[in-house]
């Protein structure tokens, strides 16, 4: 005679509920951390000579992190793109990292930045984010050029903070933007066009004609992308 188990219905209600309330796991689409192929992990990096990027281990547990360097004589030491990616327009991506700087005129230290040059592009870079006066500050630049400064937060060089950014790339004025600096909401813009006319990237790095004759350092460790805020936080 085959013998049948019964689970009792309390039992088996309990283990269903553990089932639908299990955490599901981070949507990390791409692993940008320096650990994870050093600048394999860019489409590519530019940096002026003599700047210069480098990956030091400081032994504080977060193992290899992006040291872009810009050296006095040259205006940019930036990570361009995603390796293997081509991103597209009508969708939300979000971006975490932990960012530091060596000083409080980091100036441009992430774009959002438009493929082509001259009348490829209408706004060449919609979103950027600028360390200046030792404020950071993230920009809405609009077609025709137009900065609009959406929102800003002090900034302490030769400290970590954890930046989150959200971009939803719309070619429209459908789009929109949201910073989060540590945590707590910098910015909130609706109503902007994110996409250009043939597409963006990310850049990460420091950026500035209007610092050629000084030495600028932005560190970046925990490089990620995914299509929500708590994916890459």
């Amino acid at each position: 005679m085959r013998m049948r188990f019964l689970v009792p219905v309390a039992i088996a209600a309990t283990a269903a509920s553990l089932v639908l309330a299990a955490p599901a796991q981070a949507a990390v689409e791409w692993n940008g951390d320096a650990d994870n192929g050093g600048t394999a992990v860019f489409a590519s990096v530019l940096c002026d000579a003599p700047s210069y990027v480098y990956q030091p281990d400081w032994n504080d547990g977060r193992g290899k992190i992006f040291g872009f360097t810009k050296r006095p004589g040259s205006e940019r030491c930036e990570g361009h793109g995603i390796a293997g990616r081509t991103l597209s327009a009508g969708r939300t991506y979000w971006f975490g990292w932990e960012s530091m700087t060596k000083t409080g005129n980091a100036q441009t230290v992430f774009q959002w930045k438009s493929w082509g040059t001259g009348s490829e592009h209408d706004q060449n870079y919609p979103v950027i984010m600028k360390v200046e006066n030792s404020q950071l500050k993230i920009w809405y630049v609009a077609p025709g050029e137009e900065w609009v400064l959406v929102g800003s937060v002090p900034w302490t060089p030769g400290t970590w903070n954890k930046i989150e950014l959200g971009i939803n790339a719309q070619s429209s004025t459908a789009g929109s933007f949201s910073l989060y600096v540590n945590g707590k909401q910098v910015a909130d813009r609706q109503g902007t066009r994110t996409w250009d006319l043939k597409g963006n990237v990310p850049r990460w790095g420091t950026y500035g004609s209007t610092i050629t004759d000084v030495e600028s350092v932005h560190w970046v460790d925990g490089l990620k992308m995914g299509p929500t805020r708590g994916d890459v936080g």
